[in-house]
């Protein structure tokens, strides 16, 4: 669920159709709704208002306009709900390849608008933790190589079992109270140092 003390900024040049979603956010609670009128210098006024959510709403954008729009929420890096009067299926695929987080067709009502922030926030948030786990397979995955790495150089310099290298970067790394990954990689970077085949 979201909550009400989130900041909220409201893109639209519409003043009318701004109107309906500031009543539906204000009647959900949301005291901090900031309007922007005028895209122009918009990153910008992102950055200085820093808000927790964005609620674009476009109306009956030209493709420029999309695609300026799906440039802007790849690098917010936040929940951004999107308002359009009517699109295709390719403006649908760009926003969310985009990251938008909600893009509604024909559906800008003020019963409608907290419901789908409160989804936009919700995917945003899920989409955020994906994205960090699977870094953090890639991580560890990178972290396994590195080991690998340094136990072949270990079994190849001193003439130890696979079991025996690790047991020695295991211990190394206790003993320096760091991580093994930490201690694969700089023995290593010390290898490539001294020239030493890997």
């Amino acid at each position: 669920m979201m909550s009400a003390s989130l900041s909220i900024l409201v893109i639209d040049e519409n003043r009318a159709r701004a109107a309906i979603i500031e009543a539906g956010l204000r009647e959900a609670g949301h005291d901090q709704v900031t309007l922007v009128h005028s895209l122009t210098g918009i990153a910008r006024r992102i950055e200085e208002a820093a808000p927790d959510v964005i609620v674009i709403d476009l109306g009956n954008p030209g493709r420029d306009m999309l695609e300026h729009m799906f440039q802007l929420s790849r690098v917010v890096n936040r929940p951004v709900a999107m308002f359009v009067d009517h699109a295709d299926g390719d403006a649908i695929a760009q926003a969310v390849e985009a990251g938008v987080s909600a893009y509604v067709v024909d559906g800008l009502r003020q019963e409608r608008v907290k419901p789908i922030l409160d989804m936009a926030v919700s995917r945003f948030n899920a989409f955020a933790r994906l994205t960090r786990e699977l870094q953090e397979a890639r991580d560890e995955l990178e972290g396994r190589k590195v080991v690998d790495r340094a136990k072949r150089l270990l079994m190849k310099q001193k003439r130890i079992g696979e079991d025996e290298a690790y047991a020695l970067l295991r211990r190394t790394a206790m003993n320096k109270n760091r991580k093994i990954v930490e201690i694969a990689q700089s023995l290593l970077t010390a290898a490539d140092l001294l020239g030493d085949d890997l």
